[in-house]
């Protein structure tokens, strides 16, 4: 297997076709028509700063069914007492900054670089990328983004400064995608916290397949803090207290 140098057009090889690590290919840029595209075949860009811009197809690839997020005893009876406000798309640069200061399980330093900001910053503006904030006592305390793309997900990163906010942020979103009938969201790498919280691992084919599925449905292009105070008329977008979401 070879990796593949990206022409200008937005076209990818075959992800089958990926290194054994996941690699696939290199160069290109990070328009968001460039993002979008990798993402409907199930690749996505991961760099540092002394490296070209990568893209990556891992095998296989852990995801999680929204419905079946777990859930533990001790986190079911932390969200009862509802110590955060959860919000969406309230805060995204915020949120994606934050996330910069958090290591990939597989790197040292940060991935998120300023180029990659812009670029997630650019895909937030035209209605695909989105976040989810928890906020404890007027302060951003955790959270998470990622690309939505028609009934799939592709979860980016997340931080806590706050034990359990990343986890209520990503419990109160699968519910949310449950509701919207969402078929997967994607977590690109395995590891141990997207495994407690319910994470399997597929093969790359049998993903695939899934994907060709769900980009079918219809994107839900657009902030989703609007779609949901449509719902509960909350405006500041609040989902852990209003009709949108049960918690």
């Amino acid at each position: 297997m070879s990796v593949f140098l990206l022409s200008d057009d937005c076209v990818f090889p075959d992800p089958r076709h990926a290194e054994p690590d996941g690699l696939l290919a290199v160069g290109g840029d990070l328009s968001y028509e460039r993002i979008l595209t990798a993402y409907a075949h199930g690749i996505f860009p991961w760099y540092s700063d002394n490296t070209p811009i990568l893209w990556w197809s891992t095998d296989p690839r852990p995801i999680i069914i929204p419905s079946k997020v777990h859930v533990s005893r001790s986190l079911r009876r932390l969200m009862r007492k509802s110590p955060f406000t959860v919000t969406m798309d309230t805060a995204f640069s915020r949120v994606i900054r934050h996330c910069a200061k958090t290591t990939r399980p597989q790197g040292e330093g940060t991935w998120l670089l300023p180029e990659m900001i812009e670029a997630y910053e650019n895909l937030h503006d035209e209605g695909f990328a989105h976040s989810v904030e928890a906020w404890q006592d007027g302060k951003l305390v955790g959270g998470l983004y990622g690309v939505s793309l028609g009934g799939a997900f592709f979860g980016e990163s997340m931080f806590h400064h706050a034990p359990c906010a990343s986890k209520v942020a990503l419990v109160t979103l699968c519910r949310l995608l449950t509701q919207w009938n969402f078929h997967f969201i994607d977590c690109q790498q395995t590891t141990p916290h997207i495994v407690a919280m319910g994470a399997t691992e597929v093969p790359r084919e049998t993903f695939q397949d899934m994907l060709r599925e769900a980009i079918q449905v219809p994107t839900r292009r657009r902030k989703w803090r609007d779609v949901l105070n449509q719902g509960n008329g909350n405006d500041e977008g609040n989902v852990g207290q209003g009709e949108a979401v049960s918690l």
